[in-house]
């Protein structure tokens, strides 16, 4: 399922803000967000910007990274920095996550509720800056296994009636860079891939790691197997688990062969039998019951050994179970909204 950075979606509740005269929450969907007060009522349809979306450089959008002009100032109109993007703000202590804006701002002809505008605005998803030592370009990502990314569970709450009774594991969700690595069947080659390439054999992070844990080998034993998994330490992402050397957590064991992902107890074993680390289990229970608001709490909380902000949490059923809403697997995201915060500051 696409992530629609861009989306027609209906307010769901106004809320006022304590000791605000001029602004107040909007619900939509899963997300909540701050909006002018009166601009919106419950039914009303907006034009909402999911966090991580980058609007072009248009009028409708430029109020967005303007510096708000002093009282006897002209407003100075300048480009989009190419840092910008919808980030988590604190607002007058209410969290605001993305922007809602009026229709009437824009000529759309017809619109309906959850209807996707992201191609149409060209609206783009932000991308973090590639860590140092990403490597040569060598071919593009192999077409016979699925890149890795979830789905925040605000953009789908429907998702978890999906996975209400289900034998569930929430892990933690490694703040790293993510690689692949896997032997192409068609020509028996190995490749170390990053998120959207495979890269050329040499010194970099993806090569190392491939190196430091043996990972041809092991595949040669298992060809028709896939490892995906969070590279993270020193130079990657701020080093938020506090590591002196880089290392891989591994989150995904994919069956090339039978299109398939291993469930969860059976790549854990196998993963161990290969020396090879899982990512880590926050929680595990027989019966999925958690609500939006409780995922979000499991969320956050510090990586261990340090004062850094985990990043959030990923949701499975323990045997892989495909999802009618996400139209493929039933796997989703919850970032911590401390994190978040902490990022945007």
């Amino acid at each position: 399922m696409e992530r629609k950075l861009a989306s027609i979606q209906k307010v769901s509740m106004i809320e006022p803000i304590a000791n605000a005269d001029a602004i107040e929450v909007a619900r939509i969907n899963g997300w909540q967000c701050v909006v002018k007060k009166g601009e919106f009522a419950p039914g009303d349809l907006g034009l909402f910007l999911e966090i991580d979306s980058v609007p072009p450089d248009v009028t409708a959008f430029q109020f967005l990274w303007q510096r708000r002009p002093k009282e006897g100032e002209v407003a100075e109109i300048t480009p989009r920095p190419t840092s910008f993007r919808v980030r988590t703000m604190k607002l007058r202590g209410v969290l605001s996550q993305g922007v809602l804006l009026p229709l009437g701002e824009f000529d759309f002809a017809e619109v309906s509720e959850g209807d996707d505008m992201t191609a149409l605005l060209q609206v783009e998803k932000y991308e973090p800056p590639i860590p140092l030592g990403m490597g040569e370009f060598r071919a593009h990502f192999p077409g016979f296994v699925p890149k890795t990314d979830e789905m925040r569970v605000q953009s789908v709450p429907e998702v978890l009636d999906e996975m209400r009774g289900l034998p569930y594991a929430a892990t933690l969700k490694c703040d790293g860079t993510s690689a692949t690595f896997c032997i192409d069947p068609r020509d028996n080659e190995f490749h170390a891939c990053g998120r959207n390439l495979s890269i050329l054999q040499g010194d970099s992070l993806y090569w190392r790691i491939a190196r430091k844990y043996e990972i041809e080998g092991v595949l040669r034993r298992s060809p028709n197997f896939a490892i995906q998994g969070e590279i993270c330490g020193p130079g990657i992402q701020k080093n938020r688990l506090g590591l002196k050397e880089l290392e891989l957590f591994v989150f995904n064991l994919y069956d090339i062969e039978n299109a398939r992902y291993l469930d969860s107890a059976d790549a854990r074993n196998w993963l161990n039998e290969n020396g090879l680390t899982p990512v880590e289990i926050v929680e595990t229970g027989e019966a999925f019951a958690h609500s939006l608001e409780s995922l979000l709490a499991m969320a956050e909380g510090k990586y261990p050994g340090t004062n850094s902000e985990r990043e959030g949490i990923v949701i499975r059923p323990l045997r892989e179970t495909q999802s009618a809403i996400l139209a493929g697997r039933l796997s989703f995201k919850a970032i911590s909204n401390r994190f978040l915060l902490k990022e945007s500051e």
